[in-house]
């Protein structure tokens, strides 16, 4: 007995033809090609689907990179305002100081929102390396090193006294609380300009000086490593940096004995 395999005929007819031609294919074949052509199928369309919003995003990324590019630019133009404006705030508050307070009133500040504040941010789940509540001074107050233009000096033999650290930063550097305490003083000095005093436990304090800007204010507590004010020029200063300084129980002390993180 004769076992004939099972086929497929397609029959393929021309327009204007007399005649038709007929193609046979075999089951087993025709089955694969069937199936070869849906999963192409579902291959394209699911590329397509999967790809549409990659292309989309693609042509958007050239826009996206001109305003960060005019974002940037914007950003520079605001510091180089703020930092003009900060010059010829200091030049106000010198010339103030040389002819008297009581000659030339404050100048009130009207350019707060000008200033930019670049702040370190923690990655979710980091923990701080701050502690809570009050504590001793311990903590480096810049969120940079810097650079110690000038030590504490309070012995030499030629007389000189420094009771601080100068630590050079650029203009408008957030300067944060050295460890958790109250704000025993903050205001304007001649020879600090504008300073922040705070007062620890076990009868330490640490004061900051030459600030361009106070962002806490008498009375206020404060945790370690919160931004209390932003670093300047003011007062008898050439140019910007924090005059860090550390005193226990109203004598100074070097920073660096109990702060070891900047150094």
């Amino acid at each position: 007995m004769t076992h004939r395999s099972r086929s497929v005929t397609i029959m393929v007819h021309r327009d204007g033809a007399l005649a038709s031609r007929s193609i046979r294919i075999p089951l087993w074949l025709f089955r694969l090609l069937t199936g070869a052509g849906i999963v192409l199928s579902v291959v394209i369309v699911l590329s397509l689907a999967l790809y549409a919003p990659i292309v989309r995003t693609a042509a958007r990324v050239p826009g996206l990179n001109r305003e960060v590019a005019q974002l940037r630019e914007e950003n520079n133009q605001v510091r180089y305002l703020a930092g003009t404006l900060e010059q010829m705030e200091q030049q106000y508050e010198q010339v103030r100081t040389m002819l008297g307070g009581d000659v030339v009133p404050p100048r009130t500040r009207t350019y707060d929102a000008l200033v930019v504040q670049p702040i370190l941010a923690r990655a979710p789940g980091e923990e701080s390396p701050y502690g809570d509540g009050l504590s001793p001074p311990q903590h480096w107050p810049l969120d940079v090193r810097g650079f110690v233009t000038r030590g504490t000096v309070t012995n030499s033999d030629d007389g000189e006294q420094h009771t601080g650290l100068d630590i050079a930063v650029a203009m408008g550097t957030p300067i944060r609380a050295t460890g958790g305490a109250t704000v025993a003083s903050a205001g304007w000095d001649p020879e600090y300009g504008l300073f922040v005093l705070l007062e620890h436990p076990g009868q330490y304090e640490s004061m900051y000086g030459h600030a361009s800007r106070i962002l806490t204010q008498v009375g206020d507590t404060v945790q370690a490593g919160e931004v209390i004010a932003l670093s300047g020029s003011t007062g008898r200063s050439t140019a910007p940096h924090l005059h860090f300084e550390v005193l226990h129980e109203g004598q100074p002390v070097d920073p660096r004995t109990l702060v070891q993180e900047g150094t």
